[in-house]
């Protein structure tokens, strides 16, 4: 993560949104009344989403139950009718 006060953000706003956009790196701005932490919308996605597969109780268990299971429980996507 890189840190940074507000009046350096503000002298390279383009390519430190650039970075954070090209690179997923959050950026902390620091500022006399707090800090701001500036994420790209992928990763801000991620994370909303994470979120969203954690409320939903037993959800998270049982994708990492299903993703340990052996290969032969699963379909090969060839057999799959995506129509």
């Amino acid at each position: 993560m890189t840190n940074t006060d507000i009046t350096n953000f503000r002298k390279n706003i383009y390519g430190m949104i650039e970075r954070v956009i090209k690179y997923n790196e959050p950026i902390n701005v620091s500022t006399k009344h707090g800090n701001a932490i500036m994420i790209s919308e992928e990763d801000y996605n991620n994370i909303m989403e994470t979120l969203y597969i954690n409320s939903i109780p037993g959800l998270k268990d049982e994708i990492i139950r299903r993703g340990n299971a052996p290969d032969e429980d699963f379909v090969d996507e060839g057999e799959v009718d995506w129509n």
